[in-house]
């Protein structure tokens, strides 16, 4: 069964940067597409990113855009996401999933992932 482990949440200013990792094991990555999604206390859980099993196409939610950027190494059987500029409204359990997808396009809807990360706490604040 595929596990994946998120890593490299924490505290940061506004306007700071973390990175990240989503570190899958169990199978290779090369066949799945990975999302991020995010849960603040209180709200929903929301779509932020995601990137294709090619790693060719990418989709973002429209407040992080500019902001995010996700990519991957297959090789390493990893996902990042890189985030900058951050602000607080970004503070939430950040979690990575995954799916398997042969399409050159991914999805943000949680419903079409069946594996998830434990989750990895970033906090924005002063």
């Amino acid at each position: 069964q595929l596990q994946l482990v998120e890593s490299g949440g924490g505290l940061v200013q506004p306007g700071g940067s973390l990175r990240l990792s989503c570190a899958a094991s169990g199978f290779t990555l090369d066949y799945y597409a990975i999302g991020w999604f995010r849960q603040a206390p209180g709200k929903e859980r929301e779509g932020v990113s995601c990137i294709s099993s090619s790693g060719a196409s990418t989709n973002y939610v429209d407040s992080v855009k500019g902001r995010f950027t996700i990519s991957r190494d297959n090789a390493k059987n990893t996902v990042y996401l890189q985030m900058n500029s951050l602000k607080s409204e970004d503070t939430a359990v950040y979690y990575c999933a995954a799916y398997v997808s042969f399409q050159a396009m991914c999805v943000m809807s949680g419903d079409e992932y069946d594996s998830w990360g434990q989750g990895t706490q970033v906090t924005v604040s002063s």
